[in-house]
């Protein structure tokens, strides 16, 4: 059913990863808001390698102010927004002190 919904604002966990992930680096640690819940997915970091993919997770698609990515090199109009699919395992509510780094 899953733990966001419309509107909640998340940040996207800033874990450094070395192997196979769905997370761009650039929204890695910025504040953005869900905008749907896609559904359940097979998970790619586990499919990667040659696992299954279960348990399935859901995928929220989350929106971003340019602003929030680029800061001030952002050279687009500021009404512009960037929708990204994410996975929740990468999410945590915008509100949640930020954890230390694995």
């Amino acid at each position: 059913m899953g733990r966001f919904r419309p509107g909640d604002q998340v940040r996207v966990r800033s874990t450094r990863v070395d192997t196979h992930h769905r997370t761009p680096g650039y929204v890695k640690g910025k504040i953005g808001k869900v905008h749907a819940l896609s559904g359940q997915f097979y998970d790619p970091e586990i499919r990667a390698y040659d696992g299954i993919g279960l348990p399935k997770r859901d995928l929220y698609l989350v929106e971003f102010e340019m602003e929030q990515l680029w800061g001030r090199n952002n050279r687009g109009p500021t009404a512009d927004r960037l929708l990204i699919d994410i996975f929740e395992h990468w999410l945590d509510r915008a509100a949640d002190p930020v954890g230390p780094e694995i």
